[in-house]
This record gives C-alpha cells, sequence and structure tokens, in this order.
C-alpha cells in the first residue's frame, strides 16, 4: 500500500472557540495551493483509489480540492480517526480498515499528523519517536508493504509552488511569430 499523509493547507488563525474552529475554512492561500498541489500531483500521475478525510472543514476542503484535481470522482470518506483529537491507536484502525487498497490518501492536522508518521516509520517501543514537521499543505509518501514502513518522500509545500510553475510553463504550447 502506498499512503499518503496530507496536512491541511492554510485556514487563517485558529479560533478558540472549538466549534467554531472546527468549522474553520480553508483560506484564500490554502484553497489556492490546494489546487497547485493536485495539478503537481496530476503531472506525476498519482491517483488516489480512496482519499479518507478529517471530518473537520479544512481538512475536507484540502481532500476535495486536491481529490477533484487528480480526477478522483468517488465520495470521500470522513473519519474521527484524522481528526486532532484522534489517537495512533485510531489511527492504526483506520489503516486496518482500508487494507485493500493500492494508494490511500489520508489528510488530517498536526501535531497527531506528525506523531502517526513517526509511528509507522519508527517502531513504538524507540524511546524516543523522531521529530518531523509537517508544515500545512506538506504530503508524506509512505510503503506499507513488506515489513516497517518506509518513508519514500516528504513534499514541502515551498516545492510544491516551484513544481506547479515549471510544469505551466512548460505545458504551453510554443507558437512562432512568422
Amino acid at each position: 500500500m502506498n499512503l499518503f499523509l496530507l496536512r491541511h493547507a492554510s485556514a487563517g488563525e485558529r479560533r478558540p472557540n472549538p466549534v467554531l474552529d472546527s468549522k474553520r475554512p480553508l483560506d484564500k492561500e490554502g484553497k489556492r495551493y490546494c489546487l497547485h498541489l493536485g495539478q503537481v500531483l496530476g503531472e506525476l500521475k498519482l491517483q488516489f483509489d480512496l482519499i479518507v478525510s478529517s471530518p473537520l472543514k479544512r481538512s475536507v476542503q484540502t481532500a476535495s480540492l486536491v481529490g477533484t484535481e487528480v480526477g478522483y470522482e468517488s465520495q470521500i470518506l470522513m473519519s474521527k480517526a484524522l481528526s486532532p483529537a484522534a489517537t495512533f491507536r485510531d489511527f492504526q484502525g483506520l489503516l486496518a480498515e482500508c487494507r485493500g487498497y493500492e494508494n490511500l490518501l489520508m489528510v488530517g492536522h498536526n501535531p497527531n499528523l506528525s506523531q502517526f508518521l513517526a509511528g509507522l516509520i519508527v517502531p513504538l517501543s524507540t524511546p524516543a519517536l523522531p521529530r518531523i514537521r509537517l508544515r500545512k499543505g506538506s504530503l508524506a509518501r509512505v510503503s506499507l508493504d513488506h515489513g516497517p514502513a518506509t518513508l519514500l518522500w516528504l513534499l514541502d509545500p515551498r516545492p510544491v509552488r516551484a513544481l506547479y510553475i515549471t510544469s505551466t510553463k512548460s505545458s504551453r504550447r510554443k507558437t512562432s511569430r512568422k
């Protein structure tokens, strides 16, 4: 299984009221970034068999915008196992439910998404898990085939923007002025 862990894109300032914060949408920059990331993933020919999102609005929007850009046409599955209050055990249960999928995108929040990633690639018996920084919009690809999970790559928002600019420039048709 190829597991893609995506931290939701920019959603502005956190709200003190948890109910209002759970309904906080992506801001303009976050929406634009999702479209750029989706186009970059499309250029890489990545497609997802299933997209699972935290039920919070900013994650659902991130999953929807990226999914649309890569041509994902199925329904996005909502799971509390990706919400900010979720535990690693909840996350492992979700992974077990999704074992039949080859390319799986999960969209969630920090700090637990970083902890889930660290818990996958390092045995839980390790005294201290590594610290992995997932900025808003970061995407990690993890192979869950045989043995322990392997982190294949981690894509930060800055290279995504550069890749987007490069791919849009190179995809324009060249015309001559004769």
